[in-house]
C-alpha cells in the first residue's frame, strides 16, 4: 500500500510537471503553453518543454488569428464579444512567456493586443447595448430580463457606457415581480394578541432570500407608500383564525423504583491487608412526576392575488399547534436508583403557564418555516 501511495505522488507531480507535448498534440494551445511554462519556471532547460514553446506558439497565434478572422466574417450578434474572447486568451499566453525569462528566451516578442483589445471591447459593449435595446423594446417580462443582463454585460465591458446604467434601471423595474405583503390581520381579540413580529420575521426572510438583485421585490405597504408603488404586480395576504388556547391541564404519576446496581467495596482480609470487591446492592425509591400542560393550536390563511384583477392565485391554509408542558416531582428513597431524566424532572420547579402572547409565539414558529418555504417555492420561478 504504502509502494502505491508513493507512486500515486509520483504520477501526481509528473502531471503537474507536464511539459504540455500532450495537449499540443491535441491541438489545446492554451493549455500546452501554459504547461510548458510552468515547467520552464523550475526547469529552465527542459528540452520538451522547450519545443512545445517555440513551435506550439507560432502554432497558436495562427490558429487564433484564423478563429478571429473567422469569427468577424460572419453574422454572430455578438462576434466582437467572442474576438474579445481570443484576444484576451492571445494577451494571457504573452504575459505567461514574458514572465518567464526560459520562454522569453525562445519567443521575444510574443503577441499583445493593445488598441485592437481597447477597440474590440468597445465594439462588443456596443453590440450587448443594441442587443438590450431590441430586447427592451419587446413587452414581456422574459425580454426585460434579458435586456437587463446584455445592458449589464454591456457596463461590464466599459463601466457606464452611453446611457446603459439608465437602461439597466428601467429593464430590471419592468422585469421585477413586485409584490406588497400586507400586514397580518388579527379578528380574535380575546386574547389581546401582536401578530406584529410574525409579520417581520416573514418580510425579513423573503427580502433575504430575494435581495435587491433579484427579480421579484418584497414591500411592505408603507414601502409601497413611500416609493409610490401604486400598481404592484402581487399582494399576499395573511390572516390568523381559529386560534385558541386549551384549557390548563393537571396530570399526576407515581411510580415504584426498584434497581440492583454494582458497587465497588473495600473488604478486609487481614490484620493490615483489604482488597475491592464488587457487590451487588438492592436500590428502592418511590417518585411522583406531575406534569401541567397547556395546548394553543390555530391556522394561518395565506393567499396570494394578482393585484390589478383581484385573481385569486393561491389560497392555503397553514396549521400549527404548540404544546407547553412543565414536569416536576417528588421523590423519598435511595437517589441512586434515579435515571437522569428522572433527575432532570426532580430539579425542576412548577411555575404557571405562559402567557397568551407567549404561547402564540411558539405556536407561530412551525407556520413560519412553513410558509416562507411556501412563498419561496411559489416566487422562485419569476426570478
Amino acid at each position: 500500500m504504502k509502494n502505491w501511495g508513493y507512486l500515486i505522488v509520483v504520477l501526481f507531480l509528473l502531471g503537474a510537471c507536464s511539459s504540455g507535448k500532450k495537449a499540443l498534440d491535441r491541438g489545446n494551445y492554451s493549455e500546452a503553453i501554459e504547461k510548458a511554462v510552468n515547467r520552464l519556471s523550475s526547469d529552465p532547460d527542459n528540452k520538451k518543454a522547450q519545443s512545445v514553446v517555440r513551435n506550439g506558439y507560432s502554432m497558436a497565434m495562427d490558429y487564433y488569428q484564423e478563429e478571429i478572422d473567422h469569427i468577424l466574417s460572419g453574422n454572430d450578434p455578438f462576434k466582437w464579444g467572442k474576438t474579445l474572447q481570443v484576444m484576451n486568451r492571445v494577451n494571457h499566453l504573452s504575459n505567461l512567456i514574458r514572465r518567464i525569462p526560459a520562454a522569453r528566451k525562445i519567443v521575444s516578442s510574443p503577441k499583445v493586443y493593445t488598441s485592437e483589445l481597447s477597440e474590440a471591447t468597445n465594439r462588443a459593449a456596443e453590440e450587448r447595448y443594441q442587443a438590450g435595446l431590441m430586447s427592451l423594446s419587446r413587452p414581456t417580462r422574459e425580454d426585460a430580463k434579458d435586456a437587463y443582463y446584455h445592458f449589464a454585460q454591456a457596463d461590464q465591458l466599459v463601466p457606464s457606457y452611453k446611457d446603459v446604467l439608465d437602461k439597466m434601471y428601467l429593464a430590471k423595474d419592468r422585469a421585477t415581480i413586485h409584490v406588497i405583503l400586507e400586514s397580518i390581520a388579527f379578528p380574535l381579540r380575546k386574547y389581546e394578541l401582536s401578530a406584529e413580529f410574525f409579520y417581520e420575521q416573514v418580510i425579513n426572510r423573503m427580502k433575504q432570500l430575494y435581495p435587491r438583485s433579484s427579480f421579484v421585490a418584497f414591500y411592505t405597504p408603507d414601502e409601497a407608500d413611500r416609493q409610490q408603488l401604486d400598481y404592484p404586480d402581487m399582494v399576499v395576504r395573511m390572516e390568523f383564525y381559529d386560534f385558541f388556547i386549551g384549557q390548563p391541564q393537571h396530570f399526576e404519576k407515581q411510580e415504584n423504583l426498584d434497581r440492583i446496581v454494582e458497587r465497588e467495596v473495600e473488604v478486609k482480609v487481614g490484620r493490615d491487608s483489604t482488597r475491592i470487591e464488587k457487590r451487588q446492592e438492592r436500590l428502592r425509591g418511590k417518585i411522583k412526576i406531575i406534569s401541567d400542560e397547556v395546548m394553543s393550536q390555530g391556522l394561518l390563511n395565506v393567499k396570494i392575488e394578482e393585484f390589478q384583477s383581484r385573481k385569486l392565485i393561491l389560497s392555503e391554509e397553514v396549521p400549527g399547534e404548540f404544546l407547553w408542558r412543565n414536569q416536576y416531582g417528588i421523590f423519598v428513597g435511595d437517589e441512586g436508583v434515579l435515571t437522569k431524566e428522572q433527575v432532570r424532572i426532580l430539579n425542576n420547579k412548577a411555575v404557571p403557564p405562559p402567557a397568551p402572547q407567549d404561547l402564540f409565539i411558539e405556536f407561530t414558529r412551525p407556520i413560519y418555516a412553513r410558509l416562507t418555504d411556501r412563498l419561496n417555492a411559489y416566487f422562485r420561478k419569476y426570478n
